[in-house]
């Protein structure tokens, strides 16, 4: 499964035509509303489109992968180097076999658990619950409400930095709670989603989790989705809150007062203010419960002179 089952291989002219930007703002593209230009931004049309930008892309470049840009922070430095945007496009979704969904990275988590109630599968209700795409669900083996997302994965669909594509199995990857390794400098493309049919009535239990997300988090509201892992038999929110730490602020930061195991962009929040306050959060806890939390959020680009990071 894992052999190369296509590569794409680039004439000598340029192959790409998708949306590609030089300096631009990741504010517009993050769900904090913060962050620096990034120094090129790409948006593919297709996945061959993807693949042929990808192989000429210098060998050297840093390549940043973004979605709908929750779960990731972009500090006020920006990026050097190359965004690739994958919220709009690398969407498709599609029923393979009667209980097998493939899904592009760029497919929203909640679309894909909407589509699959559709035909009668259950398994996938619990992305509702996430902010996110397949393609971050999949890098980070994003869940909610005690669902995960590699459980129910059959086969991925990824690509390397030369536009090569690969079919893998979830045994090639060291899957854990908020965490997944496999082979380096690949990308997730796609997902193969293998679901079980139910009796019950799929689109009542997905209204009843975005209900009960709704009611318990800050939706609406510039956040990242939870920003810190649970520890082990026990959860961040109720750590943070122990400490009374919601409403807590640092710059245009804040601790939400909704739930304490989100931050809010106030309106004005620099990157810099969100960075200091994880950290500041973190010192809290482990002081006063002696548990270090570990930060779900991926922190990338390049701090401004002064900003302080840990």
């Amino acid at each position: 499964m894992s052999a190369i089952f296509e590569t794409i291989i680039s004439g000598g002219g340029e192959v790409f035509m998708g949306e590609l930007r030089t300096s631009e703002p990741m504010a517009r593209h993050t769900s904090w509303r913060v962050g620096g230009v990034a120094k090129r931004f790409f948006k593919p049309d297709s996945i061959e489109e993807l693949a042929g930008f990808l192989a000429k892309t210098p060998a050297d470049e840093k390549i940043v992968w973004v979605g709908l840009g929750s779960n990731l922070l972009v500090r006020d430095g920006g990026i050097n180097g190359v965004v690739i945007c994958t919220r709009g496009v690398l969407g498709k979704l599609a029923l393979l076999e009667s209980d097998l969904i493939r899904a592009e990275a760029g497919v929203p988590c909640a679309k894909l658990a909407r589509f699959s109630v559709r035909f009668g599968l259950t398994g996938a209700e619990f992305l509702i619950g996430i902010p996110g795409t397949v393609g971050g669900a999949l890098a980070m083996n994003a869940g909610a409400f005690g669902g995960e997302t590699w459980p129910i994965v059959e086969a991925v669909e990824t690509m390397d930095r030369n536009g090569r594509r690969y079919l893998r199995t979830p045994e090639e990857y060291k899957i854990a709670y908020r965490n997944v390794v496999g082979p380096s400098d690949e990308w997730f493309i796609a997902g193969h989603f293998r679901l079980k049919f139910s009796r019950q009535d799929g689109l009542t239990r997905t209204k009843a989790l975005l209900e009960k997300r709704n009611e318990t988090q800050p939706t609406g509201q510039a956040s990242c989705g939870s920003v810190f892992r649970n520890p082990e038999g026990d959860h961040a929110g109720r750590l943070i809150e122990a400490c009374g730490l919601k409403g807590y602020a640092i710059g245009g930061a804040v601790v939400s007062e909704k739930h304490a195991n989100f931050i809010i962009n106030d309106g004005d929040a620099s990157a810099a203010d969100i960075e200091t306050l994880i950290h500041y959060v973190m010192a809290r806890v482990e002081k006063e419960h002696g548990i270090r939390l570990e930060s779900e959020v991926h922190i990338v680009g390049d701090a401004l002179a002064g900003d302080v990071q840990e």
